[in-house]
């Protein structure tokens, strides 16, 4: 009987520190997304990196906001783009008002996560609107992009550092007639653009300076992507299995609004349940 009671506690034991250790691994692991579209099944992981992203993207796939959704915007070489709910055939009013659930997510970039192709992102509205370049709370976009040559890579480095620099320098002009206004003062447009210049000058040294690492550049170049969208838009996940959907759904003819012609679906989303 002893023998019995003492087997039975080590047997309990073990299944304990067994289900205890399972448990601790499964929460750890990525969640497995399926998008089932009308031209065929996508199969994505939400990197546990970016939570907030990957929280929001499985509690509306729970509720099943998803189905039934268009790709509403898809550019050959570029991306295919769906969350919209007013795209919806049952979709309410509200939802046709506000093309989401009326709330933003803040920005979660992490350098290791960037735009390979089949990467999943979230859409979101411009730098003019939205400076904190918070997310959609439910838009998001999968890259299908393109390869870039070395070359190439080099001037989008160029080309966003420019852009940065430009952004900064009409920030400055604006801070400088919003304090002549404050002082009563004749807007005098050369003495602003001076002291905006003179400001950039000073602080240049501080701005950060885009640029892509030596690995990611090697992906860009072998596998492709949208280099130019890191570093302002949320990466939360990828794409594991229905690469060549992408392809399909990238490669339908658009119109001059880059709405497919011809409708692809988001037939339904759920999240993938497994043991192991």
């Amino acid at each position: 009987m002893k023998r019995f009671i003492l087997g039975f506690l080590i047997f309990s034991t073990l299944f304990f520190f067994a289900t205890s250790c399972s448990f601790s691994l499964n929460e750890s692991k990525e969640k497995i997304i399926i998008i089932e579209t009308t031209l065929g099944t996508i199969r994505v992981k939400l990197y546990n990196e970016t939570p907030l992203h990957r929280d929001n993207f499985i509690k509306l796939v729970k509720e099943g906001y998803y189905n039934g959704q268009l790709f509403h915007r898809v550019i050959n070489d570029f991306m295919i783009q769906a969350g919209n709910p007013a795209t919806r055939i049952n979709s309410t009013p509200e939802e046709k008002n506000n093309h989401g659930p009326g709330y933003t997510i803040p920005a979660e970039f992490n350098p290791s996560l960037f735009h390979k192709k089949g990467v999943i992102a979230a859409a979101r509205e411009g730098d003019n609107i939205n400076p904190e370049k918070r997310s959609s709370g439910s838009q998001f976009y999968i890259v299908q992009g393109k390869i870039f040559t070395g070359v190439e890579l080099d001037q989008i480095e160029k080309r966003i550092n420019d852009q940065n620099k430009q952004t900064l320098f009409f920030k400055y002009i604006n801070e400088e007639k919003e304090k002549a206004f404050a002082n009563e003062e004749a807007i005098d447009y050369a003495k602003i653009q001076q002291a905006a210049t003179l400001r950039l000058q000073k602080d240049i040294k501080n701005l950060p300076v885009f640029s892509i690492p030596p690995e990611q550049r090697d992906v860009y170049k072998s596998l492709g992507g949208t280099p130019h969208l890191d570093d302002s838009y949320t990466v939360f996940g990828e794409v594991v299995e229905g690469i060549e959907i992408i392809d399909k759904i990238a490669g339908v003819k658009t119109s001059d609004s880059d709405k497919p012609l011809t409708d692809v679906f988001i037939n339904k989303m759920k999240l993938f349940r497994s043991w192991f």
